[in-house]
């Protein structure tokens, strides 16, 4: 028989899921906390996951509760396609009672045959009118789902959706900041090494940044590696030009 989830505890697992999406501020630690919740919800499946998509489709975030849903989903995004791939795309839920006899994603249902995966449902998570991803949980009963079952993943993919985009667009100016605070301190850096070079040999600009390319090269390493290297003294700076 299929599984369905009461309604008291669908209430409680919405609770659940957004007092563990509350409480995150990082997208990556609450996709996987997310996964844990679906989970949770649904204890007879296998395993429970979800992924966040950019726009053309590809992962940038995946939770996953179990190595079954993790090489599961491995396979949908190298074969590019696969239920949670075609729930973003339509953003629509999708049912398989039977991953042996479902016939719309061969590829995909050879891949996964060996992890004895049987019944999956995956359900896109709606920010408003865009898809950030999908839910999924996964079965290895053939028949474990029916679309009756997929109606509480849906209504638990809302909320979630809701709060994921609120910590994706809080997370990315930090992001922004953190990249452009490195690229600053690393030309820093280098400009600093190779004022050091011109005082030290008294070089131009233009032989002393040759110098510090020079380094980089025979050592294979960055031109920031060998600039904290010279500054710090644990490398020994070029005695002269070239």
């Amino acid at each position: 028989m299929p599984q369905q989830l009461p309604l008291d505890e669908l209430t409680l697992a919405l609770a659940r899921i957004r007092g563990l999406l509350l409480t995150e501020e990082k997208v990556d630690r609450a996709v996987q906390r997310l996964a844990e919740g679906i989970r949770e919800a649904f204890p007879e499946s296998s395993g429970a996951g979800a992924s966040l998509m950019d726009e053309s489709g590809r992962r940038t975030s995946t939770g996953a509760t179990d190595p079954l849903v993790l090489k599961a989903d491995s396979a949908q995004y190298e074969l590019g396609e696969g239920p949670c791939i075609t729930a973003w795309a339509t953003e629509r839920s999708v049912v398989i009672q039977d991953v042996a006899t479902d016939g719309r994603w061969p590829l995909w249902s050879q891949a996964v045959r060996e992890l004895s995966i049987r019944s999956v449902i995956s359900s896109p998570l709606m920010a408003g009118t865009r898809c950030l991803g999908a839910l999924k949980i996964y079965s290895t009963r053939p028949g474990a789902y029916d679309d009756a079952s997929a109606r509480p993943l849906e209504k638990l993919a809302v909320p979630a959706a809701t709060l994921l985009d609120n910590i994706q667009s809080s997370e990315a100016p930090q992001r922004f900041t953190e990249v452009l605070a490195s690229a600053l301190d690393s030309r820093d850096t280098i400009n600093r090494a190779q004022g050091f070079l011109m005082h030290l040999h008294g070089l131009d600009q233009t032989t002393a940044l040759q110098q510090l390319v020079e380094l980089s090269k025979t050592s294979r390493q960055s031109l920031f590696s060998i600039s904290t290297e010279i500054l710090t003294g644990t490398k020994r700076a070029p005695d002269d030009g070239p």
